[in-house]
């Protein structure tokens, strides 16, 4: 008989997964929940709870049945460009406006990869700041500010 044994990387991770489901059902049974025709406001957030549970069994399972590839090489590179580009775009939006914000938090998350050009990613951030004006502005009708009072306009 095999003696038991557990992935470390999916034990890891399987902990992690059921550690944080775990403390977000704790906080929303604080919460009313109410029924599932009459949702209280801590229904989803202990629905979703519960399925990060469940994941985390699910991941806990595998790791004793089969063992993964240990953890590689950690992309600091990409966590530096794309974390930060969510928290510019929500301190800038206001200051800025939409168009620039977008624009600029393309520019900053496009460089996560080593192998973008700066002319690729100028031309991506436009395409991307075009779209998300067409689709917010005309397709869903949003009221926004286009430009922001930081702008001299």
């Amino acid at each position: 008989m095999k003696p038991f044994a557990i992935d470390r990387t999916n034990g890891l991770c399987a902990a992690l997964f059921i550690a944080f489901g775990a403390f977000f059902a704790a906080q929303s049974l604080g919460l009313e929940i109410g029924t599932a025709f009459r949702m209280g406001p801590g229904y989803f957030p202990l629905a979703l709870a519960v399925v990060l549970i469940l994941l985390g069994v699910v991941i806990l399972v595998q790791a004793v049945r089969f063992e993964s590839e240990p953890i590689g090489h950690i992309a600091w590179r990409g966590m530096l460009f794309i974390l930060p580009a969510p928290i510019f775009f929500g301190l800038t939006v206001r200051g800025l406006g939409f168009i620039p914000s977008i624009f600029l938090t393309a520019l900053i998350a496009s460089f996560a990869s080593a192998r973008m050009k700066p002319l690729t990613a100028l031309m991506l951030s436009a395409g991307l700041t075009l779209f998300a004006f067409l689709v917010f502005s005309y397709a869903l009708g949003l009221p926004f500010q286009r430009f922001g009072p930081w702008l001299p306009m």
